[in-house]
């Protein structure tokens, strides 16, 4: 293998693994998105039980 192939290869590869990496955390932002999104509905659901329980309570 000479330079110009070693160089070629190399920046395929590199190339290759930006392209990943950035796919990576482009599903990390989403991925966190999703999560926001499920905690702030365990909250709510959270705060209605509980708000249910006390109108029980107070029945």
């Amino acid at each position: 293998m000479n330079l110009q192939d070693f160089e070629v290869q190399y920046r395929e590869a590199m190339a290759e693994t930006l392209n990943e990496l950035q796919t990576a955390v482009l599903l990390l932002a989403q991925v966190q998105q999703k999560i926001l999104t499920i905690g702030s509905s365990v909250q709510t659901l959270s705060e209605r039980v509980e708000e249910f329980i006390a109108d029980q309570k107070a029945k």
